[in-house]
């Protein structure tokens, strides 16, 4: 016999790793935008002249949601592809492009830096693209299922540079009482 697992226990892997990995991966994604106040309710976010691409904001919660689901989804296969030639490789471009995604947040709502956020989310869109194409040699699907996320990326990015092209201002400035928006 030259089966090291039977389907069975390879699915029963499979679920035990996804019933870790994903909520781990939604969890610190929601840390991520929770501790950097991301969103409404900020009051230098709600300071901001918003784009004309710029979403309802509850889209935000429903879409990250579910892109860090597929995110989880996809890094519990290259997790259970064990002997997979470029696992180690995609596992790591995948922990530095989740890192660099934390850390936008943080820039954004909690730094204010705008300009530096644009330049982590060129890097992300960059290393999101590695991470497909390296998942692609492990498991097709697990690629499949970081698309989405790479087209949010990329609009995310899109989105960030008219934030900055409407708010040069607001570039790095705190919010503060001499912070007053009038919308006419």
């Amino acid at each position: 016999m030259t089966v090291i697992a039977s389907r069975g226990q390879l699915r029963a892997s499979f679920l035990r790793w996804a019933l870790l990995i994903v909520p781990t991966i939604s969890l610190l994604g929601f840390l991520a935008g929770r501790l950097s106040q991301s969103g409404p309710g900020n009051p230098w976010f709600d300071a901001l002249v918003k784009p004309s691409l710029f979403p309802p904001p509850a889209t935000f919660g429903i879409v990250w949601s579910i892109l860090y689901v597929m995110m989880g989804l996809a890094l519990t296969m290259l997790v259970t592809a064990r002997g997979a030639f470029g696992r180690g490789a995609a596992l790591a471009a995948f922990a530095v492009q989740f890192a660099l995604n934390l850390c936008w947040s943080p820039l954004f709502f909690g730094a204010h830096q705008i300009t530096g956020a644009l330049y982590l989310m060129a890097a992300l869109d960059i290393a999101v693209l590695v991470t497909v194409a390296l998942a692609w040699r492990v498991r097709r699907p697990a690629a499949l299922l970081l698309l989405p996320y790479l087209a949010w990326v990329l609009f995310a990015t899109v989105l960030n540079w008219q934030f900055l092209v409407a708010n040069p201002d607001a570039d790095g400035r705190a919010a503060g009482p001499a912070t007053t928006r009038i919308q006419l």
